[in-house]
């Protein structure tokens, strides 16, 4: 591929998608075929009329200028003696708009970071029965015309002129374009992955027309129509009613989220080529037919992972909690990670990926994934070691921060301990070392960080008024995560059989100088001290936490940072009760305050809708956000009891000690591993505990102080309930 020329039409096609073709003979027998190909924007290939491959806004999202994927297609069976290859190129994420209009318009060349132009690259290789090889390549004899697509963008959505067919083919020319940067796809396809069909239509107050599908998504409108040439068809999308009923799209901000089809004559369907949608609704602003609902599909679109992970257990509302964060996973895993898949912004927030990356990664299979996103955080990083905010740097900014940059050393450990991948340890180790010694660097004390700007516990209930970040002094966060990330540092030195002295020292002082610098004050603090190890008393620090939670009506008041780890600080040192306490809260704030208020995923806010129906905020409100949705991780590992030795990573020996609560009559999950499926019920029976276990190897089983070391299996246990 990297001896190919990029093309680009010869003309300016403004907004319209252009169509690239060239027409080629088959000579003799065939024995194998393969089609590489990329562009400079998203593209949809297709060859003989069918469409090659099926990856959802190819070639996905990087940083281009430093590492563009290509795809590689097997066409063998496409093959006929005269063929005929057409690609579609939009813009996507390499020339469409990026971000809020502050940063998009802020750039001189609107924030167009990696290009300009509709590019296209491509390599058709023939290998013959003789043994003979042919290539094709896109070259000055490949032709453009326009499309039908006569607006595609990521935010505003798509405009689509069935009536046209493309003509007046015209010359394309070299763009001249790099292409050492060129390199085999690493990551997960995005792929259609579900079909919603109608959940009702109604009428709002406005008088306006909506269908419900009933479940907030990332992805895109099928519709199937019996049309009339010229008849125009225009959709907006929305996540949410306000307290009216009505339809609701303040919070997607500039973002449109339209869609505008131009009827041909005849039965047609239609949906977006180069353009999703987070939605749940979609209101038919121009419609000019009968409205049946079996002409309308919501289809789900994200990162083509493998399901792995299953919880359930008696409380109905914890199960749709549970349901909640899968889906908020999937709205928001489509190619990055991603914050939300709505308002203009989608993008690949560092902070939310590291919180979550633990539960990520049990749900789903997302070693591929990470190890894409992660290869692109790496090519990010700037020489000093900083770590931009969001992945790849759609923002342009050397702005880094305390749990956002960690990421960096968080993520790529987590995902060797769920699946035993050294290689991902290797690949990020430089990356991980990088932004330790960064922080080691910034400021007079290389034992703190007590310098720069940072998110802090980013909206903490506890923040000052005004203010999006909780209390918690964010130095104490920096420092608290600077001390975590060079102690998950040492470890993975350890794996790689790396001399770690060094930071093994590094992070002594880190330790000791936090307990000298700080105070416990916050719930976030309190658990991030427990959570990392970073208190001389665990007793008394974790005592003082679970009075502040009971002091506070069993509720919480942390935000991004504290949240996650909130759970695992009570349970681990004592307080599992209040754990549950605080997972089982119905009122505001806590996980089922959204569940009561009809969410089907996760909200960016505790409050997302208040108890009037009002919405929380204009500017900053997804109603698909995963962040807080890392408490899934603590169902599987405390409440199922399910969790990884560490010495013995991708649950090649697994440690099964789930912590029980009357208010739950039953309690079972499961984890899909390298070794085969982990699994964990508990059961309440009378005055007794059933316990059922699934071990794929190895594995130890604490109940109630006892400790069995048990072999591949199905086991049954039985514990009294303590009085």
């Amino acid at each position: 591929m990297k001896s190919c020329n990029w093309i680009k039409p010869a003309d300016n096609t403004g907004d319209v998608c252009p169509i690239f073709r060239k027409k080629f003979s088959i000579r003799k027998d065939v024995t194998a075929a393969q089609l590489s190909i990329s562009a400079m924007g998203v593209y949809e290939a297709v060859l003989n009329s069918s469409a090659v491959g099926d990856f959802f806004m190819a070639p996905g999202w990087t940083a281009y200028n430093k590492r563009h994927l290509y795809q590689e297609y097997d066409i063998t069976d496409m093959l006929e003696k005269t063929n005929v290859i057409e690609v579609t190129v939009g813009r996507g994420w390499y020339s469409g708009r990026i971000a809020w209009p502050e940063v998009y318009e802020e750039n001189g060349i609107k924030n167009k970071i990696w290009g300009s132009d509709f590019g296209l690259i491509a390599l058709i290789t023939v290998t013959y029965t003789d043994g003979t090889i042919e290539r094709i390549q896109t070259d000055e004899t490949w032709e453009y015309a326009k499309s039908p697509i006569l607006f595609s963008e990521i935010y505003d959505g798509e405009t689509y002129d069935a009536r046209v067919t493309p003509s007046d083919w015209g010359p394309v020319q070299i763009a001249g374009a790099a292409t050492d940067t060129l390199l085999p796809h690493d990551g997960e396809f995005v792929t259609d992955q579900e079909q919603i069909a109608p959940l009702r239509v109604f009428t709002t107050p406005k008088a306006e027309t909506i269908i419900d599908f009933g479940q907030d998504i990332a992805g895109r409108l099928e519709l199937k129509i019996d049309g009339k040439e010229g008849d125009v068809i225009e959709i907006s999308h929305a996540e949410v009613l306000d307290k009216d009923g009505n339809f609701y799209t303040e919070n997607l901000r500039s973002a449109k989220q339209k869609i505008k089809y131009i009827c041909k004559d005849g039965l047609q369907t239609y949906k977006p080529h180069f353009s999703f949608m987070g939605f749940r609704y979609i209101r038919l602003d121009k419609y000019p037919y009968e409205v049946r609902p079996e002409n309308f599909t919501a289809i789900v679109a994200h990162s083509d992972m493998k399901r792995t992970g299953y919880f359930k257990c008696s409380n109905p509302k914890l199960n749709k909690l549970y349901e909640n964060i899968i889906w908020g996973q999937k709205g928001n895993f489509v190619d990055v990670p991603t914050d939300c898949p709505q308002r203009d912004e989608r993008l690949g927030w560092t902070g939310d990926a590291q919180v979550f990356v633990r539960t990520a990664s049990y749900n789903y299979d997302v070693r591929k994934f990470f190890k894409k996103w992660l290869r692109d955080l790496a090519a990010e990083q700037f020489p000093g070691g900083e770590v931009p905010n969001v992945i790849p740097n759609a923002l342009g900014t050397m702005d880094t921060s305390a749990a956002w940059g960690d990421a960096a050393v968080i993520c790529p450990w987590q995902i060797y301990l769920t699946y035993g991948d050294k290689e991902i340890l290797k690949d990020q180790y430089s990356s991980m070392r990088k932004w330790v010694e960064y922080i080691r660097k910034t400021g007079d004390n290389e034992f703190l960080w007590n310098t720069g700007e940072h998110f802090g516990d980013w909206l903490g209930l506890d923040a000052p008024a005004g203010s999006y970040k909780g209390s918690t002094d964010m130095y104490y966060i920096a420092t608290a995560f600077y001390a975590y990330s060079t102690s998950l540092l040492v470890k993975t030195a350890k794996v790689l059989g790396y001399d770690c002295t060094e930071y093994e020292e590094l992070y002594r002082n880190i330790v000791a100088e936090f307990q000298k610098t700080f105070v416990c004050k916050t719930q976030t603090e309190h658990a991030l001290a427990l959570y990392f190890n970073l208190t001389a008393d665990k007793q008394k620090t974790a005592a003082a936490l679970a009075k502040m939670v009971v002091e506070n009506g069993n509720k919480l008041t942390t935000g991004f940072v504290g949240t996650p780890y909130l759970l695992h600080a009570l349970s681990e040192n004592g307080y599992a009760e209040i754990a549950y306490n605080l997972l089982l809260q119905e009122g505001f704030p806590s996980w089922l305050y959204s569940v009561n208020r009809g969410a089907t995923t996760i909200w960016e806010h505790w409050d997302g809708i208040n108890d009037k129906g009002e919405m929380w905020s204009r500017g900053m409100n997804s109603f698909n956000h995963y962040a807080y949705g890392a408490v899934a991780d603590w169902m599987y590992g405390v409440a199922a009891g399910i969790r990884i030795d560490e010495s013995k990573p991708a649950f090649e020996h697994v440690i099964l000690e789930p912590i029980t609560d009357k208010r739950l009559g039953f309690v079972e999950a499961s984890i899909d591993t390298k070794f085969g499926k982990v699994s964990s019920k508990w059961t309440f029976v009378g005055d007794a505990i059933k316990y059922e276990f699934e071990v794929p190897n190895t594995a130890t089983i604490i109940l109630d102080g006892n400790k069995w070391d048990v072999t591949k299996g199905k086991y049954i246990k039985w514990c009294r309930v303590a009085d």
